[in-house]
């Protein structure tokens, strides 16, 4: 548990004036919660009058907590800021560009104790541009709920919930922020989805275009290996290897057999098949190598850190005197 009820963690990358606005709503929901809670402002390197803004709301909201990276990391580095920092049992995740409605918070809270780890928000009326932003994140969304198994409609809204130890035990980099709920799978989460708000943007220019589809689906390569051979990479490596291997064995036999067939006659010495045959077994050889060599990485990596092969969901105990002190 954390030592306090709430965490929100806001990216922000210059949206000063977005942020009176966002916060005022953010304190209008959360007072009403009755929980303790705690607005981690995680300022990633912005060029305009972020910071001034967020030092002059602190003074009149003491509960935001401004965190300033030193350059622009990006937003899964600003995500990982927050995680870190972050003390609330759960924490909710929300962008600064007030697209996303905090009135959808206590939803999401309500939904989470029905026994969820995690719960993604679905933009049911996006009102994005279709071709350079809604149709590109169906296709994205389509394709990573395949690939990792993980099916949600909208893996692309940052509105969120998480208990707070998935959002500790879960390594961000590069730009898998998007991809949390699915790199979370292995640990035995339950992922819900629901549907929210989704606002026009008031202030300022979106941060996202058309190119930003074509990095999430290069990311999406990272994740499928990670979720699905990163603990056992000669699975995955070895097979490969082995194909290749074998269609190059084969080959070699078949060019054999027809020397031996034909004799002299037949030449087999300058053939491209027979060069395809030799770089077929060289290339399997290669990645049965490179599966060793990633066992042992993932042998290190456990063992190193002590890191754990199976995560407890909570441990139950009998009440050891059932009678209550009454004698039998």
């Amino acid at each position: 548990m954390g030592k306090t009820d709430l965490s929100i963690v806001v990216p922000i990358y210059n949206e000063a004036e977005s942020l009176p606005e966002l916060i005022s709503e953010l304190e209008h929901v959360l007072s009403g919660l009755n929980l303790s809670y705690e607005i981690l402002a995680v300022d990633d390197g912005s060029r305009d009058e972020s910071i001034s803004v967020l030092r002059r709301l602190q003074k009149e909201v003491p509960q935001i907590k401004i965190v300033a990276l030193r350059r622009n990391f990006g937003q899964t580095a600003a995500f990982s800021a927050g995680f870190d920092l972050a003390q609330g049992a759960v924490v909710v995740t929300i962008d600064a560009d007030g697209q996303n409605d905090p009135a959808d918070i206590p939803r999401l809270l309500a939904k989470m104790d029905e026994g969820y780890d995690i719960v993604s928000g679905w933009r049911t009326a996006r009102k994005e541009p279709l071709v350079t932003r809604r149709l590109p994140s169906m296709i994205a969304n389509r394709l990573i709920s395949r690939a990792t198994d993980v099916r949600l409609h909208d893996y692309g809204c940052s509105l969120k919930a998480y208990r707070l130890d998935v959002v500790k035990s879960v390594q961000l980099y590069g730009e898998l922020h998007r991809f949390l709920p699915a790199l979370a799978a292995p640990y035995g989460v339950r992922v819900a989805e629901l549907p929210v708000n989704d606002r026009p943007r008031k202030h300022g220019q979106s941060k996202y275009g058309l190119s930003r589809t074509i990095r999430v689906i290069l990311d999406l390569f990272t994740v499928t290996f990670l979720l699905s051979y990163g603990a056992r990479p000669m699975q995955l490596f070895g097979i490969l290897g082995l194909i290749a291997s074998g269609v190059g064995i084969a080959l070699g036999c078949y060019l054999a057999l027809l020397k031996v067939i034909y004799g002299y006659r037949y030449q087999i010495g300058d053939r491209p098949l027979l060069m395809l045959a030799v770089l077929l077994v060289i290339i399997g050889v290669q990645f049965i190598m490179m599966g060793l060599l990633g066992e042992m990485v993932i042998r290190t990596y456990h063992e190193a850190q002590n890191k754990p092969i199976y995560y407890v969901r909570s441990i139950e105990v009998g009440d050891p005197n059932p009678l209550n002190g009454e004698e039998s």
